[in-house]
């Protein structure tokens, strides 16, 4: 599987991880799997590794489908960490594309996202805190 993830509900944190190509339909099941698991408000980190992960049509096509999640009820903030330039532009144009009332920031290094993440929680933590989340996700089959 090219998507994994993993929920805290004691932090109120989904952290999902996108290895090697990834499918629209496999982010549609992320999103219905979390909001099952009750995590469509909680804050989320997306970790993309790759270059090659969707179209510039499917990302945007998916940007619709976090809108609809966004009728259904108020969405966590969404912090990508995109790793290569290409992923990094593809965050760019998801994040252009998911027009829901949420925030969402495009990183290039993980703890900064973390950090982030953790002052959109509980205001300005200190940094160390942000070390108490795990940096890389199981996989939740």
């Amino acid at each position: 599987m090219a998507l994994e993830w993993v929920i805290s509900h004691p932090d109120q944190l989904v952290m999902a991880a996108a290895r090697g190509d990834v499918s629209p339909g496999e982010i549609e099941n992320y999103f219905h799997a979390v909001g099952l698991e009750g995590g469509i408000g909680y804050a989320k980190m997306f970790l993309v590794d790759s270059a090659s992960m969707l179209s510039d049509e499917n990302i945007r096509t998916l940007g619709r489908v976090i809108e609809r999640y966004a009728l259904t009820g108020k969405i966590g903030p969404v912090a990508i960490v995109a790793t290569t330039d290409e992923a990094f532009r593809q965050a760019q144009v998801f994040a252009s594309a998911a027009r829901a009332e949420r925030p969402l920031r495009v990183f290039r290094q993980q703890l900064e996202a973390a950090r982030w993440l953790v002052g959109m929680k509980q205001g300005d933590p200190p940094a160390n805190e942000a070390s108490r989340w795990p940096l890389v996700p199981r996989d939740n089959q």
